[in-house]
């Protein structure tokens, strides 16, 4: 799948919902997916191990199939339960974010850089949501320490919006960084997903 292997191709995510479960056992996590597949017909987007040694599952679907494959999820986690998220709307870029699909950037940049990867989807989801921005780049957990990260790209006006609304929609503590970058140098697009 292109998002797991940094690929620019293309893959249909279904959505328009979203669900996803962390737990702090990979074993746990391993399960916690079979339990989501055999009770729904969802889509698997990511079934991983994260750092520091925790398990993600990422699931995508209609409304109905992603809320009972949480809640077979979730009751499969049990203790091991670290974190969970349920999105029943998600912006388009970020569906077309997590199928490998990104945009090239204009005017301004702005990154966000939260604590895990449940508060970097939401945080995603909210800027997508608020400013006529581009989802550039996204990136989950994938050797950045359970962390996550995204780029987006517009109008600065429309990119300074879309990052007050990231950082308010989750809580202050997972909130780990907030950047805008104002005309970004031609240099450096090329380092990024965003050229």
């Amino acid at each position: 799948m292109p998002f797991l292997e940094r690929k620019r191709q293309s893959v249909q995510v279904r959505g328009p919902a979203l669900g996803l479960i962390e737990t702090s056992s990979i074993a746990r996590g391993l399960v916690v997916a079979d339990a989501m597949v055999k009770r729904s017909p969802v889509q698997l987007l990511l079934v991983r191990p994260i750092s520091p040694g925790k398990h993600v599952v990422l699931v995508s679907g209609d409304v109905a199939e992603v809320d009972e494959a949480m809640r077979a999820g979730i009751e499969a986690a049990g203790t091991t339960l670290v974190d969970k998220l349920e999105l029943s709307q998600a912006a388009t870029l970020l569906l077309g974010a997590l199928g490998g699909a990104f945009t090239e950037a204009r005017e301004a940049l702005g990154i966000i850089e939260t604590n895990s990867v449940a508060s970097s989807l939401q945080a995603a989801d909210a800027a997508c949501k608020a400013a006529a921005v581009n989802l550039a780049e996204l990136r989950l957990a994938d050797g950045l320490g359970g962390k996550g990260y995204f780029i987006v790209a517009g109008d600065q006006a429309d990119v300074e919006a879309a990052l007050h609304a990231a950082a308010t929609s989750i809580a202050p503590e997972l909130l780990h960084s907030r950047e805008l970058i104002a005309r970004p140098h031609a240099d450096l697009l090329p380092r990024l997903k965003v050229s």
